[in-house]
């Protein structure tokens, strides 16, 4: 019996094992990945993070390098090893759960290797585990390329000819700016798209925002919820001057599709050969068979992680406590959190 089970090695469930081992906790993490840091390595190739590495570091272990610079997702993923070297965290590898119950007081983890039995669970997955891509795309024609944003690595998997990227986040954006060197872009948002620069007047917007309290705004304070309300800006200029230059040509939100075309929801159409939906994430957890854990509208009952079943928590949800929460360098409040919770 252990005392807690983690599903999920990632940025939360390692920050989370930093605590559970400072506390002497007999623990366990647990990744189906092949190797820690394999979600950060197989994003795209040229993928770099908006925020600098003073802000992308985990407890107790700065990222090194330049500390107002910007690592790539490939730093990233060999500072998560490095990670779990220097705290000597117990994980398994390569074993996918299939299945968590809950007995009495204690819970059954099935995996595909093994069944454990402990006290707590830690769901450390994220959100970003089930592509939400619209129904709608089904309708297409079998010759458009189609793709979520989490399987792009770069623009040799497209096909001659134009591409959409359905979504105004900052992956998109990204994508759309490094599509728009190579073809003929589109980039379809539903809202107004609001930018960031990186870096005003020598200093990394993150600092600025740090300053002025709003990665620390709690998600149930009026600055909090101003900010979910508003959305994400996209970080950087390069969207913007790309769209300027005509070079990424914007359109209004994707609400339907016909064989070759996509429609808008100005009633404008295109005809496509390649789309990218960078649409997000849903929440989905077939495996975690536990009633009352979701709400009416499918979405997490929590207070800071802390669910409303006994001995059941979340980690590394967008704003599960405030806006930091989502960053590397934020991850590890809320799991200090938790784990004190644990301890009481």
């Amino acid at each position: 019996m252990y005392d807690t089970i983690v599903i999920g090695a990632g940025q939360a469930g390692l920050a989370i094992g930093y605590f559970l081992k400072n506390a002497n906790k007999n623990f366990l993490l647990i990744d189906k990945g092949t190797e820690v840091g394999a979600n950060w390595k197989n994003r795209y190739d040229s993928l770099v993070l908006f925020t600098p590495r003073i802000y992308s570091s985990l407890p107790g272990l700065p990222l090194s390098g330049e500390k107002h610079a910007f690592p790539s997702k490939d730093e990233i993923a060999s500072y998560l090893k490095e990670y779990v070297q220097r705290f000597n965290l117990p994980i398994h590898l390569n074993e996918e759960v299939k299945k968590v119950s809950k007995v009495d007081n204690s819970f059954i983890i099935k995996t595909n290797r093994d069944v454990y039995h402990a006290k707590k669970v830690i769901v450390a997955t994220g959100p970003f585990q089930t592509p939400n891509i619209p129904l709608f795309s089904k309708e297409l024609s079998p010759r458009i390329n189609q793709i979520h944003s989490s399987q792009y690595k770069n623009p040799n998997q497209l096909l001659n000819g134009n591409v959409i990227v359905v979504g105004g986040g900052n992956s998109g954006a990204q994508i759309a700016v490094e599509l728009s060197k190579k073809m003929v872009t589109y980039l379809a948002v539903s809202k107004n798209l609001s930018y960031l620069p990186l870096v005003i007047c020598n200093r990394n917007i993150f600092w600025w925002l740090d300053m002025l309290g709003i990665l620390k705004a709690s998600n149930h304070s009026l600055l909090g919820r101003a900010i979910q309300k508003r959305g994400d800006p996209v970080f950087g200029l390069e969207l913007k001057q790309a769209i300027n230059q005509n070079k990424v040509k914007v359109k209004t939100r994707v609400i339907n599709a016909n064989k070759n075309q996509l429609v808008f929801e100005d009633n404008s159409t295109l005809e496509v050969n390649n789309i990218i939906w960078a649409t997000g994430f849903k929440t989905a957890f077939p495996w975690l068979q536990i009633d009352g854990f979701l709400d009416k509208e499918g979405k997490i009952i929590h207070n800071r992680g802390v669910s409303n079943i006994e001995g059941l928590y979340f980690i590394g949800l967008s704003w599960q406590s405030r806006r930091g929460s989502a960053l590397l360098q934020g991850v590890g409040y809320d799991a200090e959190y938790i784990v004190d919770k644990i301890s009481e």
